[in-house]
């Protein structure tokens, strides 16, 4: 059955073959859905027959958010460490063993189903894409059952068991790298399409994780990293180096950082919700574009740095703090992620695309910035149905 959304006020369509601008704008559009797929876009004047025709009342049309770096899946809450930050702690990442002793003694019910709930928050705030890691039990078992879950609850799973050293590998680094890039690995690569590293002070270096990208590489995975989240360090040129799809956090980057990511591709992941959390410098968007890197924004959702489900958040902070756009941020929350995945189908409505949009209750793009914190996202469809979890229709009768 197919399905036109009459009457679109602001249209986005992030292809700028069919509108204005790199964000590829329309105005007074429509757009029809048919098998889950985006058949059609142009005005609303032209649009053509579909079984089903609603009128969203000159609100904006968004492409779904592609959430390209969670945390989804771990026990426990750290709002403790949240207050000390705020009163003047600095963020080192030793936290993360308190989510790790957590994780571990919980069933694996009680994941999922909180995994499930901050699915659906998301889903609710307009994301219909998201990716999700391990990395909160490091330890065979417990990394495989969360590679399980994370490939149940969200539509890329990243294997992540160099997190940073569990505490019973302190004393042999070397024998937690061997564990990790071996049996682990091997155990936790059917449940994954991707491999990630925390190549930071406090947590792997360079040399640790190249062996364990190059296992991973071999295995079939596709790479990622964290890198310069904490302080300045060799993960973004290691990134470049070994062709990984996305370095994300990039905090803290001098000239070659940039000019290496810039002359990659090599995406530019950037979650200012972690900066928000810990209070630290933002990572250098604005550096970043205007060399000429694709940059994306994630909410970087985890229980210690950045507890956030909304993309409308991380879009509002990157237009305050970041010196973006709203047109560059929500280009980033959607297309970049789209990138930061390998994936070709989402984050735009050009024909052809998946069906995966959200209307806002609003007339304009902008309000995603210009009104942070309101539930902006009336309804989202996802393959071109309701997507789970999505907010109640208001003005929007979807």
């Amino acid at each position: 059955m197919s399905l036109a959304l009459r009457g679109i006020g602001e249209l986005l369509t992030n292809d700028p073959a069919w509108g204005d601008g790199p964000v590829g704008r329309r105005r007074r559009a429509a757009l029809v859905v048919d098998e889950g797929l985006v058949a059609w876009v142009g005005d609303d004047a032209d649009c053509p027959a579909a079984d089903e025709s609603v009128d969203v009342a000159g609100a904006a049309v968004v492409p779904g958010f592609v959430d390209s770096h969670t945390h989804l899946v771990f026990a426990g809450e750290r709002s403790d460490e949240f207050e000390a930050r705020l009163a003047g702690e600095r963020y080192d990442g030793g936290g993360i063993m308190r989510t790790v002793r957590a994780t571990r003694s919980a069933t694996s019910s009680d994941l999922r189903r909180d995994a499930h709930r901050r699915r659906a928050a998301m889903r609710a705030n307009g994301t219909t894409t998201v990716e999700a890691k391990s990395g909160y039990a490091l330890d065979l078992v417990g990394e495989i059952r969360l590679c399980e879950i994370s490939a149940e609850v969200a539509d890329a799973a990243t294997f992540l068991g160099a997190h940073v050293v569990p505490a019973e590998f302190a004393a042999d680094r070397a024998a937690y790298v061997d564990l990790v890039r071996g049996p682990m690995l091997a155990a936790c690569a059917p449940h994954v399409q991707w491999a990630d590293v925390f190549c930071d002070r406090g947590a792997f270096d360079a040399d640790e994780a190249r062996v364990i990208l190059l296992a991973a590489r071999a295995a079939g995975l596709g790479l990622r990293l964290h890198g310069n989240q904490i302080a300045p360090g060799p993960g973004v040129r290691l990134a470049v180096e070994l062709g990984a799809q996305s370095v994300d956090h990039c905090t803290h980057l001098d000239d070659e950082d940039v000019a290496a990511l810039a002359g990659s591709s090599t995406v530019a992941t950037l979650v200012p919700g972690a900066e928000f959390s810990t209070r630290s410098a933002y990572a250098p968007a604005r550096r970043l574009l205007d060399a000429g890197a694709t940059i994306a924004l994630a909410t970087d959702c985890n229980p210690g740095t950045s507890y956030v489900t909304s993309m409308p958040f991380v879009i509002a902070l990157a237009v305050r703090e970041m010196g973006l756009s709203v047109d560059e941020a929500v280009l980033a929350a959607t297309l970049g992620g789209a990138r930061a995945l390998a994936r070709r189908d989402v984050g735009h409505l050009a024909p052809g695309a998946r069906a995966d949009l959200s209307v806002l209750d609003a007339p304009r793009v902008a309000h995603l910035a210009y009104r942070p914190g309101e539930a902006l996202v009336a309804r989202s469809l996802r393959g071109g149905v309701a997507a789970d979890g999505a907010a109640a229709a208001r003005t929007v009768p979807l």
